[in-house]
């Protein structure tokens, strides 16, 4: 079991660790070692902070369209 990093929520962590697998399944390169599934290589990387979410601003002049 992969200890999630202190303060982040459980369902942050998880969205994260299933958007990270998402991309190693794609063929990303995993910034951690070992053999293991990728959905644990996408959680230890997230508790080792190798992976960070990022966030998109939309100023509210830009059109979503």
């Amino acid at each position: 079991m992969v200890k999630r990093p202190d303060g982040m929520s459980a369902f942050e962590f998880s969205v994260l660790s299933g958007l990270r697998a998402g991309q190693l399944n794609r063929g990303s390169t995993p910034r951690v070692e070992g053999v293991h599934k990728l959905t644990v290589i996408a959680q230890r990387e997230i508790a080792e902070r190798k992976v960070v979410r990022s966030t998109l601003e939309v100023s509210s002049t830009e059109s979503l369209d």
